[in-house]
């Protein structure tokens, strides 16, 4: 199965809804720090309703301590830089999906360990600037989920 990563999320209710898609997928969520929310905030918790309590969700205090702590085996990042329609990618069991922040996605320094093969980009009509973060997730994650034969699902 693959992982998702979010860094540095800002928004709660985005957080939440993520929450929520990761426990239905069954994928484990990590939440790369330092948050511009605290965890039991009030949005973030209603929008993930009583998915918190099934979801697999991992805190990091930063992306260092991610890096070292979890040593995932190929990141996969979702940009709007990116060239790689996700259809056109073949995702693995153990890819960690990993999403930047709602303003700024991810930084130089986070992209530079990132193959160009393997930056994502969403299709969209021209003048769109991009998804919100949940829905890119959405996307993703079951993009990913059916080239693994939905595997775990009923």
């Amino acid at each position: 199965m693959f992982e998702i990563a979010l860094y540095r999320p800002q928004m709660p209710s985005n957080a939440g809804n993520i929450i929520r898609l990761s426990a239905n997928v069954g994928a484990k969520l990590h939440l790369i720090g330092p948050l511009d929310f605290y965890l039991d905030d009030r949005k973030m918790l209603r929008a993930g309703l009583d998915y918190h309590e099934i979801a697999n969700v991992t805190y990091h205090t930063s992306f260092e301590h991610f890096m070292e702590e979890v040593q995932p085996r190929r990141l996969i990042a979702a940009t709007i830089h990116g060239t790689v329609r996700p259809t056109a990618f073949r995702f693995e069991d153990g890819d960690m999906l990993l999403f930047g922040r709602e303003t700024s996605g991810l930084p130089d320094e986070v992209m530079a360990l990132i193959p160009g093969d393997a930056r994502l980009r969403i299709p969209m009509v021209p003048h769109s600037r991009c998804l919100n973060v949940s829905n890119a997730v959405a996307v993703l994650a079951y993009e990913a989920w059916r080239q693994l034969d939905f595997t775990g699902a009923l």
